[in-house]
């Protein structure tokens, strides 16, 4: 057989992303059909005529977009909810998972606020905000106690997605913060001095249903501001095999500070990601965070996708970048179910 059969033969089986005739295809997830496939069931394509493959990804693209604009929204929390998005181990999709969901949520008609704790600034450079060294924000928060409304910014993106974007100043917050009282719990006095974070009855309809904190890949002074900070902690964990370790770790620091520091504090969501449905290795990785945290684990995984990557070197997130490709439906639709998991919290209690 030539290498040109053989390339032939192979490439059905690489492509995961469009079908015969460049139309979304779901992967099955360990034999789980992806969730998101219910986003396309009212898509009617077009009648059969000349149309090269190109042109119906664009068409599928557009068709995306503009759902977004007439997709019904969400039920609104009865209050904002806070949740830190965290895992010391760097490269598991971390920061990727905070915008990406937050855009969802936006997009589900929530209002969202993004706390870009990360002195990288990573998380300011996909939702396209300002994070250039002396720009206000996070740093000015901690530091110098700048209140939320001084610092925070608009996504231009995505209607509904506020920002506090962080620079390289904040690189310096844990030497500066050594000899402050209650450092560990700078960010937690800011978000209560905020009008815009509470339920209905002290913040109003103009309230944030959202508040998403990407923490640095480490367990230091940022991190643990968050924690203190925070209600809720959602973990992204990679689908390869040194995706447990150093979790431990992770879920004793939230311990310590359940005991000593914030009582409420609580692991309320796991997320795979970067999950390859060819590979044997993800499934298994993926079962065995499943046996370890049960229901934390959303039933979504999102896939490894090249417009995930692609998207913040364009400063956008996936969801706007090309809303129509699985990384998008799928962190769509982890944001429909973290969002219909605290509907179904809130109505229990």
């Amino acid at each position: 057989m030539t290498d040109q059969n053989q390339k032939s033969t192979i490439a059905p089986e690489v492509s995961r992303e469009t079908g015969a005739a460049g139309e979304f295809r779901p992967t099955p997830l360990g034999g789980i059909p992806v969730r998101t496939a219910g986003d396309l069931a009212a898509y009617s394509p077009a009648p059969e005529h000349d149309e090269t493959p190109l042109a119906k990804a664009t068409e599928h693209t557009l068709l995306a977009r503009q759902s977004v604009s007439t997709r019904p929204p969400t039920p609104r929390p009865d209050a904002t909810r806070i949740i830190v998005v965290a895992n010391q181990k760097g490269g598991v999709g971390k920061t990727t998972s905070t915008v990406n969901v937050a855009a969802g949520l936006a997009q589900l008609g929530q209002r969202v606020l993004v706390i870009d704790l990360d002195p990288q600034g990573n998380a300011s450079t996909a939702l396209s905000v300002d994070h250039y060294q002396g720009t206000p924000g996070t740093y000015e928060l901690l530091v110098d106690g700048t209140p939320i409304s001084d610092v925070v910014v608009g996504c231009p993106e995505v209607q509904g997605l506020e920002v506090v974007p962080a620079t390289i100043d904040l690189a310096g917050a844990d030497i500066e913060l050594v000899n402050v009282v209650a450092r560990e719990s700078r960010l937690k006095k800011a978000l209560a001095a905020e009008s815009r974070v509470g339920d209905e009855a002290t913040a109003g309809e103009h309230r944030w249903d959202y508040v998403l904190i990407d923490c640095p890949p480490s367990l230091g002074l940022l991190t643990l501001n968050a924690l203190v900070a925070g209600a809720e902690v959602m973990i992204p964990i990679q689908a390869e095999y040194y995706a447990l370790e150093g979790l431990g770790q992770l879920l004793k620091t939230v311990d310590m500070v359940r005991a000593h520091l914030n009582p409420g504090l609580a692991v309320s969501t796991i997320l795979v990601t970067m999950f390859d449905a060819r590979t044997r290795l993800a499934a298994g990785v993926a079962e065995e965070v499943k046996e370890h945290f049960g229901e934390q684990v959303l039933r979504t995984y999102i896939p490894r996708s090249v417009r995930v990557s692609e998207a913040p070197s364009y400063g956008q997130t996936v969801m706007t970048y090309d809303p129509g490709s699985p990384g998008a439906l799928s962190y769509l639709e982890a944001a429909r179910e973290i969002a219909q998991r605290g509907a179904a919290r809130g109505a229990r209690a």
